[in-house]
């Protein structure tokens, strides 16, 4: 393609894309107020792996599926966040005793830290639900050295006792959303879906035609 043509086409995709941000200036302080709050009401779950090798990323998982299995007893009957806060503050020492178990029982002798704090995450997917990237509240997992690939989630609602094979979102979990979210926000997370497809197939089509 011609270096004019491409320098015009890419002028008046900027163009373009100037013209939405204008028609959707006076929406953005509203959605950034919804985004955060559905962080407020969130509670995400973070295993970070020893490494990178392959047995340290399935000890990971192993610790997660424990972990998973052991909590949702507990987090099934919080109603909202500051008692699932309050559930997983007050196990923390036996959070810990649970992955450390795991991990001896498979041959390992890693140290493991359980923390309740912040943390940047990335957007997560759940059938109809996307939750954006943002600071979210999480309970955190390091296994040794914590340097490998990280796993996450959502701890409450408990999103992580549901199938992630198929993102499967069932009945009694999303009555669990709505219950602690607007029907605003979960019309968001459902928009912020079909928003990121639409970036995504526009950044698509615009390295198709610059030869990205």
């Amino acid at each position: 393609m011609n270096k004019n043509i491409r320098v015009l086409l890419l002028l008046l995709l900027l163009l373009f894309s100037g013209v939405l941000m204008g028609f959707t200036k006076p929406y953005i302080g509203n959605e950034r107020d919804a985004m955060s709050h559905i962080a407020d009401n969130i509670i995400r779950f973070h295993v970070i792996a020893n490494s990178d090798t392959i047995e340290d990323q399935e000890l990971k998982l192993k610790v997660k599926e424990g972990l998973v299995k052991e909590l949702a007893p507990h987090l099934s009957i919080a109603t909202s966040i500051t008692e699932a806060r309050d559930i997983l503050s007050s196990n923390l020492n036996r959070i810990e005793e649970v992955a450390k178990d795991i991990i001896n029982q498979n041959g390992y002798d890693y140290s493991v830290k359980a923390n309740l704090g912040f943390k940047h995450f990335p957007i997560k997917v759940y059938g109809d639900y996307t939750f954006p990237s943002g600071v979210y509240e999480a309970l955190s997992i390091s296994i040794g050295e914590g340097e490998g690939k990280n796993w996450w989630c959502v701890m409450f609602p408990p999103l992580c006792f549901v199938d992630e094979t198929y993102c499967i979102v069932n009945e009694e979990t999303e009555e669990k959303l709505k219950y602690v979210l607007t029907e605003e926000d979960l019309d968001l997370l459902k928009t912020n879906k079909d928003n990121i497809k639409i970036k995504f197939k526009l950044w698509e089509e615009i390295k198709e035609l610059f030869n990205l």
